[in-house]
């Protein structure tokens, strides 16, 4: 059992790695601009994660069966999907930058106009779930470092101990998203700030679409 010591901290290491590789940072950022609690970013964080175990589980059986022949032939339909996610996400980002909603009262005898956006709505609510089918698509794309725990785990006789190495790496998937999303979410929950919400919705919104323009661009 000893000997799996170096695999299984290799697949841990991996994982951390591979969560913050920038199209999974660019993805769960659009999200977490909308979070108002640590507990709300915890959840967007976990579910993406989830959802990026279950492709990346399936993948790496691939992997680990058929080698090179499944990835090659499908490896850029993946990127395509995860780049055209990434510019529908940051169009959607955008749009809460310009949503601004116009109130006028009547204070004193003089009119008051307050300009504010609404992003406290229900769908924040359900933020996590959709993070979950986010995080599905990632699971197919971007997988260098499951190709080297694959090539680390030749050696592995069984699936079974292959699927523990996937485990891990899926921890370390976990734990590297949960310390960003926190420390991403820190100034906007202390800030509590409809401006601070509108930039970040701005800054998010742009890299997520250049970022998936510019996969896109890679493949054609």
């Amino acid at each position: 059992m000893l000997e799996l010591i170096p695999f299984l901290g290799l697949a841990f290491m991996l994982g951390i790695k591979h969560s913050y590789d920038a199209d999974h940072i660019i993805a769960v950022s659009t999200f977490l601009r909308r979070s108002k609690s640590f507990l709300t970013s915890i959840r967007i964080s976990t579910f993406w994660a989830i959802g990026h175990m279950l492709t990346a589980t399936a993948i790496t059986f691939l992997l680990f069966y058929f080698r090179d022949s499944f990835f090659k032939q499908w490896l850029n339909y993946f990127e395509i999907a995860v780049g055209i996610m990434l510019v529908v996400l940051g169009i959607w980002s955008i749009k809460d930058y310009f949503v601004v909603h116009k109130h006028i009262h009547e204070h004193d005898g003089s009119i008051h106009v307050h300009y504010h956006i609404h992003h406290v709505n229900t769908s924040r609510n359900h933020d996590h779930r959709h993070m979950f089918g986010i995080g599905i698509v990632h699971g197919l794309a971007s997988n260098d470092e499951l190709l080297i725990l694959v090539t680390a785990a030749l050696g592995v006789t069984t699936f079974g101990l292959m699927f523990l190495g996937i485990g891990i790496f899926s921890l370390g998937v976990i734990a590297g998203m949960l310390l960003f999303s926190l420390i991403f979410s820190y100034p906007l929950i202390k800030a509590n700030s409809e401006g601070v919400f509108r930039y970040f919705s701005l800054g998010t919104g742009m890299v997520s679409m250049v970022y998936g323009v510019s996969m896109l661009l890679q493949v054609f």
